[in-house]
Order: C-alpha cells, then structure tokens, then sequence
C-alpha cells in the first residue's frame, strides 16, 4: 500500500507527480527545485542560495514523511554545470551527517524554470509501525 506525501512547507507538484510517495518504510522523494513555497518563484541569488533552498525543500518533505534528511539514502543531483559540484558538497555538509546517503550527480542542459539544480532521492524510514 503506497501513502502520498504532502506538505505546504515545500512547493506543491507543478505537474502530475506527487511530493513524495511512502511504500512500507521507504520514502520515494520527487525532484526538488529552488522553489520558495510560499511564493512558488525561485530563490534569489546565486547558486549557493539555490542548493540551501532545495535541501530546505527536500528537508520539509521528509519531515512530512515522518523522517528526516539524515534518513535519506540515496540522493540524485541533477546540475547545469557540474563546475558547481564543490559548493554542493559544501551545501550538502550543512543539511547532512555521516554516514552520508549514497549520491550521483549527472550534468544535464536544462531544468525546469531554468533553474540550476534538482535533487530527487529515496529515504528510509526507521521503526514504522
């Protein structure tokens, strides 16, 4: 049995897809951009700006879920311009703890509302009755 995942504290779907979605203990997350939710526009500034909003995003919905970011186990970037690799790094120290998810990051030409960065992944939850 899958359970949908929705809060108000990340952005809503701007398409036919679903926060996130829960089967049993494992939490799928859907991308995230840097999507302010209260105003649905993008963060202002520059990259850095972008990557905290999206690891704010992804925080808020596996809150939602019952869990927490540090329950995540792998993680998808999807970036314009892999040179932005290290400030994810740097980013990613801020919102996670070891041991860290497993992670790729693949270089891709566009994003939805241009944006430079999409983080999806997956998330186990422990102990869920």
């Amino acid at each position: 049995m899958k359970s949908i995942i929705s809060t108000e504290n990340a952005p809503s779907a701007i398409g036919t897809y679903s926060q996130a979605v829960k089967v049993k203990n494992t939490v799928y997350l859907s991308g995230q951009i840097p999507l302010v939710p209260a105003t649905m526009e993008v963060v202002e500034g520059g990259f850095a700006e972008q990557a905290n909003q999206v690891f704010k995003n992804l925080s808020a919905v596996c809150e939602a879920a019952g869990g927490d970011i540090n329950d995540m186990v792998k993680v998808n970037i999807f970036l314009t311009d892999l040179s932005n690799f290290a400030t994810v790094n740097d980013v990613m120290s801020q919102y996670f703890s070891e041991p860290y998810p497993a992670r790729a990051a693949i270089e891709i030409s566009k994003l939805p509302k241009d944006v430079a960065i999409e983080i999806d992944g997956v998330m186990e939850l422990p102990n869920v009755n």
